[in-house]
């Protein structure tokens, strides 16, 4: 059994973004202040996530790095060097099989034809609506993953994951 990581914050504050960008352009296509925007901040992203016989399993337990309150990375800047196993979100990693992200990642939606949910940050204009729309994993029941040895006794089947 495998443990996976995936990591990536967002906050940058659009500056010159064509709106509705990521209706004209396709992934490769967008800066990387467009890729970041796309970021919902749900925090789905790190959770742990299991391996098992091929398929793809998602836990409640989150990196000891995630802040539950804000669903952000408390040390984004140096990720990778604190967490090996942190993965950074690139188009290579959205187009993996088995898929390491939530079904509900605007990366994984874009890059499969969907449009962004109205839930979006982009779409409703407000950085909260993934939180208030239960989409994001504040709220829920997460437990860091410091001192946890089986990761199997902590597989989620959320809906949106």
């Amino acid at each position: 059994m495998k443990k996976y990581i995936i990591n990536i914050q967002s906050r940058p504050q659009p500056k010159d973004v064509e709106p509705e960008f990521w209706k004209k352009k396709k992934l490769e296509e967008m800066s990387r202040e467009e890729w970041e925007l796309l970021c919902d901040g749900c925090g789905k992203c790190c959770l742990n996530k299991l391996d098992v016989d091929g398929e793809i399993k998602f836990t409640c337990l989150r990196c000891r790095f995630l802040d539950v309150k804000t669903c952000l990375c408390r040390i984004y800047e140096n990720r990778f060097e604190k967490v090996p196993d942190c993965r950074s979100i690139d188009i290579r990693t959205v187009r993996e099989t088995p898929r390491f992200l939530p079904k509900t990642c605007a990366y994984w939606l874009l890059d499969n034809g969907h449009d962004l949910p109205d839930w979006h940050p982009l779409v409703s204009g407000d950085k909260e609506s993934v939180h208030t729309s239960h989409n994001s994993i504040r709220g829920r029941l997460i437990i860091s993953e410091s001192g946890i040895e089986h990761y199997e006794d902590y597989i989620v089947d959320w809906k949106d994951i």
